[in-house]
């Protein structure tokens, strides 16, 4: 195993856990206990844990994992989240996508629908089956080279931890768009509090996604149900459709319906 892939293990676990000791970890990843010891110092280094004595703690209650090392978490998920709000989307939508793992799937599966790959130099193309608005730094270079989509880039400043724009700039430009679909990650989904997420940055902006579009979808799995996060997005009302997987705990999917919010799962 890589020290990228030891990085990415200890850092999955210790989203979930909220903790790590060194001697579990290095049996988790099956290396040696200074092995371990040294890996979890270099982290440190980089702010994305605090060491302490015998091992690792998550920084504050709402940790917030980098997007780099969140793309293999529950990935079966996440791609069975994404083809379904891919067959829920009709060509000439104008879409737009906030940052984050599961609406990076959801971009994937809309190029997968749309077929073909990167346009070639001097290669004629018809008009796009889909316009793009993202403020994903990742999501815009993914899709930028298909021919099929329209892509449009809101600026801003970029968030290192997910590679989402934010600020005013970004606002400039939604406040400029119209869409017919917004398709929103989200950190937490609680039934009194409404949708959240763990910066209050990308919660203005995914704020401004709702306000803009037609239709709102909610994508994210299902370990995110009932859970709360630091940032308010918007309330339920504002939701028309979530899309999650059959973890989901059936009081909370009779919660959403309640609110007269559709939930589909996969």
């Amino acid at each position: 195993m890589s020290k990228q892939e030891r990085w990415s293990k200890l850092l999955e676990l210790l989203a979930v856990e909220g903790k790590l000791d060194v001697e579990e970890a290095a049996a988790a990843v099956a290396v040696s206990p200074a092995t371990i010891r040294r890996d979890l110092d270099e982290l440190a280094q980089q702010r994305l844990l605090v060491r302490t004595r015998g091992g690792a703690i998550a920084h504050g209650v709402s940790y917030e994992l980098p997007l780099r090392y969140k793309s293999s978490r529950r990935a079966s998920e996440k791609q069975r989240i994404a083809a379904a709000v891919a067959d829920l989307l009709v060509v000439g939508d104008v879409v737009g996508l906030n940052g984050g793992t599961t609406t990076t799937e959801v971009a994937r599966a809309l190029a997968l629908r749309a077929g073909g790959g990167p346009a070639e130099p001097g290669e004629s193309q018809s008009g796009p089956m889909y316009t793009v608005v993202t403020n994903a730094l990742n999501i815009a270079g993914e899709l930028a080279v298909r021919p099929q989509f329209k892509i449009v880039a809101t600026g801003g400043v970029a968030r290192p931890q997910t590679y989402e724009l934010v600020g005013p700039l970004t606002v400039g430009v939604l406040n400029e768009v119209v869409l017919d679909v917004a398709v929103l990650g989200v950190d937490g989904i609680d039934p009194q509090l409404g949708v959240m997420t763990h910066h209050e940055d990308e919660a203005g902006i995914s704020r401004l996604f709702a306000e803009r579009a037609r239709k709102v979808i909610l994508v994210t799995d299902s370990t995110k149900m009932g859970k709360r996060a630091f940032a308010r997005i918007c309330g339920l009302d504002q939701i028309d459709v979530v899309v999650t997987d059959s973890g989901i705990a059936p009081d909370i999917a009779a919660k959403l319906a309640e609110a007269g919010i559709e939930v589909v799962t996969v």
